[in-house]
């Protein structure tokens, strides 16, 4: 379904209530003067991220097509048309966070394909995009690595965005290509590549699986095809699509 490009004149009061009536946001978006998530627990976000790695994308998108995967009420995707991309594919799983996604691009006249779809079925889009935006999806997923494979397979055609929640160490720990069977104690270095198991709920989210420390988060990039060309965020890298690695 494409977003709804309209020339209604929406009040603010029109605009506050359907805002309301599409339930709580996650992201706070500025519909016209209209916030929309005022009281995030994390502030004006994801304004507030953007802001840090801003930077470090193209100011000038002309001519190109993005992908916003876990696009939510669709923040990154307006950035995106706001640089002049010439076409925005948003998806989603969830259905209420698309409805707010497509009312937010008919107030801003944007126009935005959004689809529900989740990052397991990007091969049922059939192209690859220019630059693909995957930002806060890596660690609400049971299958993560499955999830990076087919996006380098599928649907990135020169630059991944990616951003995820990370916890344990920041070190990255530098490792030989291969160690004997009896060695066991580099597991127990704090930079070595580790995930963190979810069973029941962190920050009373069920949807949180798996959650990386930095050097695993760099280690499954890689694993996955991607050359990391820049990390202008502590949660954000910039990659490049290259051939799939092979274990040699």
């Amino acid at each position: 379904m494409t977003g709804t490009v309209s020339s209604d004149n929406w009040t603010p009061e029109q605009i506050r209530q359907r805002v309301h009536e599409l339930g709580d946001w996650f992201q706070n978006m500025d519909l016209r003067g209209v916030k929309t998530a005022p009281d995030h627990f994390l502030g004006d976000y994801p304004a507030c991220k953007w802001r840090m790695f801003a930077h470090a994308l193209p100011a000038d998108l002309s001519g190109k097509s993005v992908l916003d995967i876990g696009c939510n009420a669709g923040f990154y995707s307006f950035e995106m048309k706001r640089r002049g991309a010439a076409r925005v594919v948003g998806i989603d799983s969830d259905p209420n966070y698309l409805a707010q996604a497509r009312f937010a691009a008919e107030v801003n006249r944007a126009d935005i394909e959004f689809l529900e779809l989740d990052v397991y079925q990007v091969v049922q889009l059939g192209e690859r995009f220019d630059l693909v935006l995957f930002m806060g999806v890596l660690y609400h997923l049971r299958h993560p690595l499955l999830a990076l494979d087919l996006l380098h397979e599928h649907v990135v055609g020169d630059t991944l965005v990616f951003q995820s929640l990370m916890r344990g160490s920041r070190d990255v720990l530098p490792l030989a290509p291969d160690y004997p069977f009896q060695e066991t104690g580099i597991f127990d270095q704090p930079g070595y590549p580790a995930m963190y198991f979810v069973e029941r709920r962190y920050s009373h989210d069920p949807t949180n699986w798996w959650i990386p420390n930095r050097a695993c988060c760099e280690a499954m990039l890689r694993s996955a095809g991607f050359a990391i060309v820049d990390h202008p965020e502590n949660e954000v890298y910039i990659c490049k699509r290259r051939r799939a690695w092979l274990r040699r």
